[in-house]
């Protein structure tokens, strides 16, 4: 049997939930990118990290990360080849931030910046309840 996966740790979720292709036959296939996934792209080709340093901030090995961007890159190209769409979704994942839900406008946020008294980022109010 196999070990069960550690959790990888990412920043935040991506700002979108996909892309979709433009011209060409509009399929449903769909290649999903986990999150772990889309952070290994956003730390090795976004912002130019070494791997070594990648698998440090999503606190795993670096052969676990050279797996994890490898099978990443392995389904961009996929959607780009065979016109599929991309959507971003699943994994074993935890936020490095605390998230919160404003009592106000039920909206949910998180506390990047780890602020000692978070406020909505939605509509600013201090009515706010933490998420565990």
């Amino acid at each position: 049997m196999a070990r069960p996966k550690n959790l990888r740790k990412i920043e935040n979720p991506p700002q979108i939930k996909g892309y979709q292709q433009v011209g060409g036959k509009n399929t449903q296939d769909a290649v999903i990118i986990n999150l772990e996934e889309y952070e290994s792209i956003k730390l090795c080709d976004h912002l130019s990290l070494t791997q070594e340093e990648a698998a440090i901030k999503m606190g795993v090995s670096r052969p676990t990360l050279t797996r994890v961007y490898s099978t990443a890159r392995k389904k961009v190209a996929e959607a780009f080849v065979l016109g599929k769409n991309i959507v971003f979704e699943g994994g074993k994942v935890y936020f490095d931030s605390d998230w919160y839900k404003c009592g106000n406008c039920n909206s949910l946020f998180n506390n990047y910046m780890h602020l000692s008294k978070p406020m909505c980022s939605l509509c600013g109010s201090l009515s706010i309840t933490p998420i565990n």
